[in-house]
């Protein structure tokens, strides 16, 4: 049954009440209603002036509470409030729990068995067909796929449980009567049409650097574990990493090239005790009990975490391109002495590869086998 979200718009827009502040308050009340009959002189006493108090009272309303009441009338449109049942249990679960959520889909999405897939906003090609092929196959076995939606790897990540007919659910840091970054608005629109995007920044707000770390912790705090994919050692998708550890859930991480710069981060890591993925039963083996349905079975091998297409046969200067690369991005000066051949004869080979799935066309002229 839903709950009157006003109390907690009032919270959550009251002049002079921060997240802490809202936290020791709730810590004392219980819930906004409470606080909302708190006497005057005990809020003060907590540190509200007479401008929060008169908001939290109703005594003044903000213009912005009436705007987000009427933009929750929309039909795909939820205010979400802690004392609602339908208020997702792992979020419960933190301990400092948004005040409000604003939904844009279907709610009861957010408490099924999810999991995060984060990393680095610009990944190498293999990197981001990694995210997806992870999470088109953790969505078929029953998992929501959460992320960001930004560029790069949470974008990959969206897009595989989508291309699974599978759920997602995309965590902003901006209101929701926005989608950032803008490229994303399609596919905002085609996670919404069966999963969720959520926030819980009042509408209008902008994009900025304070905001993402606070949307990170939903995006794991929502989630059974959080799987990294591509991350330099200083980054986001470390902070969400620890998020997930202080949460006390699973962290995964994807190994790569001692050369890729963006393997760094998940390799620190695989050594303070993540789990290291090499396929999706990796991941399901360690949290399929918890899951609303039995998990499909991985593939045998690691194309359900790298989506390798076959190597073409027989064409012996194809063979001899083939053995000259590996997961390391090659120049075609390096590929044309590893294989004998001559560089035009290396570059049209590259060519036909690339046109048959087999290599991917790396940043900088290099090329490396997918």
């Amino acid at each position: 049954m839903a709950t009157d979200p006003e109390p907690w718009l009032r919270l959550v827009h009251a002049p002079g009440v921060g997240s802490a502040r809202r936290q020791r308050l709730l810590a004392r009340y219980g819930d906004a209603r409470s606080i909302a009959s708190a006497p005057h002189t005990e809020l003060r006493e907590l540190g509200l002036d007479s401008a929060g108090i008169a908001v939290i009272h109703g005594e003044e309303r903000p213009a912005a509470i009436a705007r987000e009441l009427a933009w929750a009338e929309a039909e795909d449109c939820h205010l979400l409030t802690p004392d609602n049942p339908s208020w997702p249990g792992n979020l419960a679960a933190l301990a400092d729990p948004p005040a409000l959520l604003y939904v844009r889909g279907d709610p009861e999405v957010l408490d099924q068995p999810a999991l995060a897939i984060v990393g680095s906003r610009h990944p190498t090609p293999a990197g981001a067909e990694t995210a997806l092929e992870l999470a088109r196959h953790l969505a078929a076995a029953g998992l929501v796929i959460v992320s960001g939606l930004a560029l790069g790897i949470d974008g990959a990540a969206h897009e595989g449980a989508l291309a699974a007919n599978g759920l997602t659910v995309a965590v902003a840091g901006t209101g929701l009567d926005r989608v950032y970054p803008a490229r994303h608005a399609d596919l905002a629109r085609r996670l919404t049409a069966e999963g969720a995007m959520v926030s819980e920044l009042p509408l209008s707000t902008r994009p900025s650097r304070t905001a993402f770390p606070r949307r990170n912790r939903i995006v794991t705090g929502l989630c059974l574990g959080t799987l990294v994919v591509e991350a330099a050692p200083r980054s986001g998708s470390l902070i969400s990493a620890r998020h997930t550890l202080e949460q006390g859930r699973e962290v995964f991480a994807i190994p790569g090239s001692i050369h890729n710069p963006l393997a760094r981060g998940c390799h620190q890591l695989i050594r303070e005790g993540a789990k290291l993925v090499e396929t999706a039963d990796d991941i399901l083996e360690e949290i399929a009990p918890l899951l609303t349905r039995p998990p499909a079975p991985a593939a045998s091998d690691t194309e359900a975490a790298t989506g390798a297409a076959g190597e073409p046969a027989d064409d012996p200067d194809d063979a001899r391109v083939l053995a000259a690369l590996d997961w390391d991005p090659r120049g075609v000066d390096e590929i044309a002495t590893r294989s004998g051949l001559a560089p035009g004869a290396v570059a049209s080979v590259l060519l036909r590869l690339e046109l048959d799935g087999v290599i991917h066309a790396a940043p900088g002229g290099l090329y490396q086998r997918r």
